[in-house]
């Protein structure tokens, strides 16, 4: 009967061993900035995507000051872009954050692409650049499997809410440094892309 319980005992200490090893990995994989600007660009999206945890009462964008442009929808839904960021990689990555002024909840259902083949539901995926000098429309990006690179998860938010979005895009050429951000339902902005 020792042995069984030593046994157990061992074996829970193989566990939280790797557990705590797990842990202190995830910490070291995750929080440095080594300068790689495509590692981190590709990191960051990713944490906007995440449902607030909070109750659903969200937070604002990281550069919640700056505005860029700004997009006013139906029943006081407004959508509010900080940045438009180019990086090396060939991606742009647009930032804001919606806001609920309205009095009912919103969820964005409507913004999502028309694509089949999509997962991504309440999202930012139906988002497109414009640009209306070199007449060619950019679609947000998706991995391989099949989610966008975007803010997904985007429902319940409650009238006087706001959550941050963002959405990557293939970059248009380095010449082009305007465009329109477009979403369905709402009115395009004209936004200046920086690197």
């Amino acid at each position: 009967m020792s042995i069984r319980r030593t046994t157990k005992a061992a074996r829970g200490a193989v566990a939280t061993a790797s557990a705590v090893g797990l842990a202190l990995l995830v910490a070291g994989c995750g929080g440095g900035d080594d300068g790689g600007a495509q590692a981190s660009d590709r990191k960051k999206p990713a944490a906007h995507s995440a449902t607030p945890d909070d109750g659903g009462a969200g937070s604002p964008a990281a550069d919640a000051d700056k505005v860029i442009g700004e997009m006013k929808g139906p029943d006081g839904v407004v959508v509010t872009l900080s940045s438009a960021v180019r990086d090396a990689g060939g991606f742009v990555t647009v930032e804001g954050t919606v806001t609920n002024h309205g009095t009912r909840a919103f969820n964005a259902i409507d913004w999502r692409s028309n694509e089949t083949e999509l997962k991504s539901r309440s999202s930012v995926s139906g988002a497109t650049l414009v640009d209306k000098t070199g007449k060619k429309r950019y679609l947000v990006l998706r991995d391989t499997n099949g989610e966008c690179l975007c803010t997904t998860g985007l429902s319940g938010l409650l009238p006087g809410q706001s959550r941050p979005i963002f959405a990557q895009f293939p970059a248009p050429p380095a010449k082009v440094t305007e465009v329109d951000f477009q979403l369905p339902t709402l009115p395009p902005a004209t936004i200046k892309i920086s690197d």
